[in-house]
C-alpha cells in the first residue's frame, strides 16, 4: 500500500476515486509545524544561530501528526501531494521531516487540477522536494514574525493597538492614503459643464456633443475665458453657448473605419477572478476564493475538479486544452471562424508564472450541465471561469465605426457609432461585457437635422473614488504588495482589526487605522512603502530560484528592520490617552481616555503603571426590571467583549440573557445525568448522596451525583488535593 498526503479532506476524497485500491490518501490538514513563540521576544527563531527556526506542533494537530507517522511506517511508498505553491512545497518539506522521510528521495508531486488524466499522470512522473522553494517560503514566515511581533510589542505599548503585519500594513497605508486624498479634494475640485444636442434622425433621437466653439476645443475655449476674464462663470458662458444653438445642424463630415478589431480579455488570474467577481455579482475576495477552491477540488456529484489551481498571477493556457478541447468545442458550437489564436500576454514584473491561468478543467462541463450539481453561488462563478477562458481562445469582434460632425453658428458637435459586423468571442461572452454599442443610419455631408431639445449640464471635477474589494486588490498587484495566495486574506485581517470598515464593498480607513499608520509612517517608513514589501517578494522569488542565499536575505532585512525597531523603541513616547478633564482622586493626576489590548475604551490614570486607578463606568440600563429579583437590568461586557444582558443585583442575583427579546423567556435546561448502581463508587459524606467518576478539564474526578446542591469532590490522580 502506498501513502499519499495532500492537504484537503475533500481533495484526498476525490483523489483516492482516480488512485484505486493500491493507494491510501490522508489529508495533513493545511500545515503540521509553525514556528513556536518561545525563545527570545517570543520569535521562535534564534537569530544569533544563523535565524535558526524553533519548529513546533500546534497541539490540534498531534494527533493527525501520529495517525501520518503510523500510517507511514506502515506504507511501502510515501508520496508528498500538497499544493502546486510556496506553502505547498513548504508543508511537504515539513512533512518529510517530522514523518522520518528522506528529503532528497521522497517522492513529490503536484496537480495543476483534479481530474483523472492530471492525476495519474503527475504520479507516475514524481520529482523531489524543492528545497530552495522551501527556504523561500521559511524567510518568508520568518520575516512576517519578527515584523508582525516586533510591530504588535510596539503597538500595544506605546499607542494601545492591537497589531501590525508586513503586507496587511502596506495594503493599509493605500486605503487610508486614499482616503486622505477624499477627505482633502473638496477645496481642489473645479466646475465644468457638458452641453449635447438631440437630433432627430429618421424614427430615432441620437445625442451629440459639443466638442469645438470656433474652431477651437471647447475645453480649451472655457479654460482661456475664466483665466482671462475672471467675472464670468462657468455657468455663464454655458448659457451663453446654450443660447447660440441654431434650431438646424448641419452635417459637414462623415468618416468611418470597417474591420475594427477587439480582442478579448486574457483568461483569469486569481487577482482578476476576485475583481469581476465582486464587480458582476457583488462576491468578497474571501468569497470568491472560497468558491474557486470548492471549485478546483472537485466537491460536486462528478467528484472531479472542475477548475484549475486558483492562486496564479499567470494568463497562460496550456497548448493541450487549448488544441484538444477549447478547438474542437469552438469549432462544434460556433463554426471554423470563431476560433482564434493562442495568445501569450507580457509577464509582469513579479509574476512567477508557475501555474495556468484559472481555467475549466474540461470544455464539455459546461455551465448549464455543471450548475445542476453545484450551489448557485458556485455555479456563477464557475460561469464565469468558463465563458472568460473559452472567449480568450476565440476570434476577435470586428466591427464598422463611424463618426459624424455637425456645425451651425460656430458650434461643432460630433455623433459617434459602431455596428457589429461579426460578433467573435462576443457569442460566448457578451453577457459579462456592457453593450453600448450605437448604430448609426447612412448619413450624407450637406445634411442638415433639427435639434429637437439641447441640455448643459454642471459637473465638478472628482477625487478618485474610495478603494473596494475589487479595485484594492489591483492597486496591490500593481505595486507587488502580497501574491495571489494572500490577497483575501491580507483585506480580511484589516476589517477583523477594525483598521477598517467594508460597508456594501467599500474600505474606509477607521480612527484606529489611522492611528496605526500614522505611527508607523513616524518610526517605520520602510514598512508601509510602497516599494518595501514589492522589494521583499522579489528577494523571496530569488531565494525561490537560488539567485540569493537565505542567510543573505534574513541577515540584510534583519538589520535594517532592527535598527528601526531599537530606534522607536527609544523615541517613541507611550501615548497617554485623551485627557477628560478630570483629575485621579489616588494620585491626583489627569485622568485619560485609554484602550486595553482588546481595543475597549476605558477611562484611566495618566501616571500608570505607577497608579493603576481605572474609573468605574456607569452602567447602561436596559430599561427592563430582573425577572428574578426585580432589580434593573444592565448591559454588560464579557471577557471576550461581547455584550450581554446581565443583573444588576450581581452577585446576589446571577440572571442573564443574551438579548432584550431573551429576557423573561425560560431557559432550557439541561437534563440531570442519570447513574446506574454500577457508576456509584461509595456514598457522598458530605450530604449522603452517591459519588461516581467524572471527567474535568484536565483530570477524571469523583463527584457528588447531588451536584451543583453539593459540591463535594475527590481528585482520582495522585497528585491532586483531596478536598
Amino acid at each position: 500500500m502506498k501513502l499519499v498526503i495532500v492537504e484537503s479532506p475533500t481533495k484526498s476524497e476525490v483523489i483516492s476515486r482516480f488512485l484505486g485500491k493500491d493507494y491510501k490518501v490522508i489529508a495533513s490538514e493545511g500545515h503540521i509545524r509553525d514556528l513556536s513563540t518561545s525563545g527570545k521576544g517570543g520569535l521562535g527563531i534564534v537569530v544569533e544561530e544563523d535565524f535558526r527556526p524553533l519548529w513546533t506542533i500546534p497541539t490540534k494537530k498531534r494527533k493527525l501528526v501520529a495517525l501520518l507517522s503510523n500510517e507511514a511506517k506502515k506504507s511501502e511508498e510515501v508520496i508528498l501531494a500538497t499544493d502546486p505553491d510556496r506553502e505547498g512545497e513548504a508543508i511537504s518539506w515539513h512533512l518529510a521531516e517530522v514523518l522520518n522521510l528522506p528529503v532528497d528521495k521522497t517522492k513529490r508531486v503536484t496537480f495543476e487540477e483534479i481530474t483523472r488524466d492530471v492525476v495519474l499522470e503527475s504520479v507516475n512522473n514524481p520529482r523531489t522536494i524543492d528545497v530552495e522553494l522551501v527556504h523561500a517560503q521559511e524567510a518568508r514566515r520568518m520575516e512576517d514574525r519578527i515584523v508582525g511581533f516586533k510591530l504588535s510589542t510596539l503597538l500595544q505599548r506605546k499607542i494601545g493597538l492591537k497589531s501590525a503585519g508586513r503586507v496587511q500594513s502596506a495594503a493599509l497605508r493605500l486605503i487610508v492614503d486614499r482616503q486622505e486624498e477624499i477627505d482633502n479634494y473638496e477645496s481642489k475640485k473645479q466646475e465644468y459643464w457638458t452641453i449635447d444636442v438631440a437630433i432627430k434622425i429618421g424614427n430615432r433621437t441620437y445625442r451629440a456633443a459639443l466638442t469645438k466653439v470656433d474652431g477651437e476645443p471647447i475645453a480649451k475655449k472655457i479654460d482661456e475665458l475664466n483665466k482671462n476674464a475672471t467675472n464670468i462663470s462657468s455657468k455663464q458662458y454655458a448659457d451663453a453657448l446654450l443660447a447660440r444653438i441654431p434650431q438646424e445642424l448641419t452635417v459637414t463630415n462623415v468618416t468611418g473605419t470597417k474591420g475594427v478589431k477587439t480582442y478579448p480579455a486574457f483568461p483569469f488570474t486569481t487577482s482578476t477572478m476576485q475583481q469581476l467577481a465582486y464587480s458582476k455579482f457583488g462576491f468578497s475576495n474571501a468569497k470568491t476564493q472560497s468558491l474557486a477552491q470548492r471549485l478546483f477540488e472537485g466537491n460536486n456529484a462528478e467528484h472531479i475538479g472542475l477548475i484549475t489551481y486558483l492562486r496564479t498571477d499567470s494568463t497562460r493556457i496550456s497548448p493541450h486544452f487549448y488544441e484538444k478541447h477549447a478547438v474542437p468545442y469552438i469549432k462544434e458550437r460556433f463554426g471554423d471562424n470563431y476560433v482564434g489564436v493562442l495568445r501569450a500576454s507580457k509577464k509582469t514584473e513579479g509574476e512567477q508564472g508557475a501555474h495556468e491561468a484559472i481555467r475549466p478543467t474540461g470544455t464539455h462541463r459546461t455551465p448549464e450541465v455543471v450548475a445542476k450539481y453545484v450551489t448557485p453561488d458556485e455555479a456563477k462563478l464557475y460561469r464565469l471561469i468558463y465563458c472568460r477562458a473559452l472567449a480568450s481562445t476565440m476570434a476577435p469582434k470586428v466591427s464598422d465605426s463611424s463618426r459624424i460632425i455637425l456645425e451651425g453658428n460656430g458650434l461643432e458637435f460630433v455623433l459617434t457609432g459602431s455596428k457589429t459586423v461579426f460578433p467573435g468571442f462576443m457569442a460566448i461572452y457578451g453577457e459579462f461585457e456592457d453593450d453600448d454599442e450605437v448604430s448609426l443610419p447612412d448619413i450624407q455631408e450637406g445634411e442638415t437635422f433639427p435639434v429637437d431639445s439641447k441640455k448643459g449640464e454642471q459637473k465638478f471635477t472628482k477625487a478618485n473614488p474610495p478603494y473596494n474589494e475589487a479595485s484594492i486588490v489591483k492597486t496591490m498587484e500593481e505595486n507587488g504588495i502580497g501574491r495571489p495566495s494572500t490577497y483575501a486574506t491580507t483585506v480580511e485581517t484589516l476589517i477583523k482589526r477594525k483598521y477598517i470598515s467594508a460597508k456594501r464593498g467599500v474600505l474606509t480607513p477607521t480612527e484606529t487605522g489611522k492611528k496605526c499608520i500614522s505611527f508607523l509612517e513616524s518610526y517605520f517608513p520602510d514598512v508601509v512603502d510602497l516599494t518595501y514589501t514589492a522589494d521583499m517578494e522579489d528577494k523571496l522569488d530569488k531565494i525561490a530560484d537560488s539567485e540569493l542565499g537565505f542567510l543573505a536575505a534574513m541577515t540584510d532585512f534583519y538589520e535594517k528592520f532592527n535598527a528601526s525597531y531599537e530606534a522607536a523603541k527609544a523615541k517613541a513616547e507611550r501615548e497617554n490617552g485623551e485627557l477628560t478633564g478630570e483629575l485621579c482622586p489616588e494620585c491626583g493626576k489627569p485622568l485619560v481616555r485609554k484602550r486595553n489590548k482588546q481595543g475597549f475604551e476605558f477611562t484611566g490614570c495618566s501616571g500608570w503603571p505607577e497608579c493603576k486607578y481605572i474609573k468605574k463606568e456607569p452602567a447602561k440600563k436596559v430599561g427592563m426590571d430582573c425577572p428574578d429579583c426585580g432589580a434593573p437590568l444592565i448591559f454588560k461586557k464579557s471577557k471576550k467583549g461581547s455584550t450581554f444582558i446581565g443583573c444588576s443585583n450581581f452577585p446576589k442575583c446571577k440572571y442573564t440573557a443574551s438579548s432584550i427579546k431573551d429576557v423573561g423567556a425560560e431557559k432550557e435546561v439541561a437534563p440531570k445525568k442519570e447513574y446506574s448502581k454500577l457508576d456509584i463508587v461509595k456514598p457522598c459524606p458530605k450530604c449522603g448522596g452517591s459519588l461516581v467518576v467524572k471527567k474535568g478539564k484536565r483530570a477524571e474526578f469523583l463527584g457528588c451525583t447531588n451536584y451543583p446542591k453539593c459540591h463535594y469532590h475527590e481528585w482520582l490522580n495522585q497528585k491532586g488535593k483531596k478536598k
